[in-house]
């Protein structure tokens, strides 16, 4: 069943989008629900899937470090999907989480099709590179 463009309204990734892009979103992304403890990803693993918090937080672990926590509007998966390498950290809920999950060939058609999605996701991707090297380059 087609995630509906009210929940999709919630995340802040999708602010912006037309209404034909919701749809598409929509038809791609299915509800998936998380215990607390649950493993979201686990590091090191294929990456298959890209999940966005709707509701509840996650703790984002690499190496057995905790590096940030995410909450409702955060996303996880995108560079496993972007450059087909493992999972680099571990995601794990800290409380029940209710999220949408899109495989990796819709994520992928995502990216392809709906140029603010892309650019909303490059620029999340250029934070984080950026929040893990001490000395960047540009």
């Amino acid at each position: 069943m087609p995630v509906t463009a009210d929940l999709l309204r919630l995340v802040p990734l999708f602010n912006g989008l037309s209404e034909r892009s919701f749809e598409a979103v929509g038809n791609l992304a299915t509800e998936g629900d998380y215990a607390a403890g649950d493993e979201l990803v686990r590091q090191g693993t294929p990456g298959e899937s890209f999940i966005i918090i709707v509701t509840g937080r996650a703790t984002v672990e690499r190496d057995g470090r905790t590096i940030r926590e995410l909450g409702p509007g955060d996303f996880l998966g995108e560079i496993a999907l972007v450059d087909g390498s493992p999972r680099t950290a571990t995601v794990t809920a800290l409380d029940p989480i209710h999220a949408l999950v899109i495989q990796r060939e819709g994520f992928l058609e995502l990216i392809d099709r709906i140029p603010l999605f892309r650019l909303d996701v490059l620029s999340c991707l250029t934070q984080r590179i950026r929040a893990t090297v001490s000395d960047p380059l540009g």
